[in-house]
């Protein structure tokens, strides 16, 4: 559902209980495009300057967070690279994906595909990303028509395919993607760091929790 009408009747309300003009001047918004173009960085560990040891990174990290990874040529290879995993770890070969995934061959690598949104039954969802941070291993979601979050934290196995393309440095290069290539953020921003997890029982990580219990990331170095 798209919530972006109510949302900025919400922060009209909200403007004009302050005595301001329902939507923003266009001074209010030179200030603040000014104010994040001169707000001084905040300490950052040191990353990779070149896409491969990004990429490189990504998948370090990833794996310290408990995904899995393989790395693939082209986006065509993502179906059979799915099989391998689900089959390596006696999945089900049933998924539920984002739709703008429709157009690669999964039921001729042998994987049956709905593309909608999740159900409780569903087991296996496959989705793209946005971007993914090299810093932190995460996947990032935004929702919208079509990619829905949920077949990300529904199910008990997500799988992501990431392009090498789209993996950028941290947190602060993504929101930056986002403000450039959206403009105006979604209802929802999911930074997917590994299988859900918790420790609040005797400080036991016990996976699963609130989410998926195994992540697997599928990068398209090609793509």
């Amino acid at each position: 559902m798209d919530t972006s009408a109510a949302r900025r009747n919400i922060l009209a309300r909200i403007r004009a209980a302050s005595g301001r003009a329902a939507q923003p001047e266009p001074a209010e918004l030179e200030a603040a495009a000014d104010y994040l173009a001169r707000h001084p960085a905040g300490p950052r560990p040191p990353m990779p300057a070149d896409a491969a040891g990004l990429v490189a990174r990504f998948i370090d990290e990833a794996r310290a967070m408990a995904t899995s990874v393989e790395e693939v040529a082209t986006l065509a290879d993502a179906p059979a690279a799915a099989l391998r995993y689900l089959n390596a770890n006696g999945l089900p070969t049933h998924a539920v994906a984002w739709r703008s995934l429709e157009a690669l061959a999964w039921a001729q690598a042998g994987i049956a595909v709905e593309f909608r949104a999740p159900r409780d039954s569903d087991l296996v969802g496959i989705t793209g990303c946005f971007c993914a941070t090299a810093e932190t291993g995460s996947l990032v979601l935004l929702s919208g028509p079509g990619t829905e979050v949920s077949a990300a934290l529904l199910p008990e196995t997500h799988i992501a395919v990431v392009p090498a393309s789209r993996i950028v440095a941290a947190h602060e290069e993504a929101f930056a993607l986002m403000r450039a290539e959206r403009g105006e953020l979604p209802r929802a921003v999911n930074f997917v760091s590994g299988p859900s997890r918790t420790g609040d029982i005797e400080q036991t990580i016990v996976l699963g929790a609130h989410g998926p219990y195994r992540v697997h990331a599928i990068v398209v170095l090609g793509a």
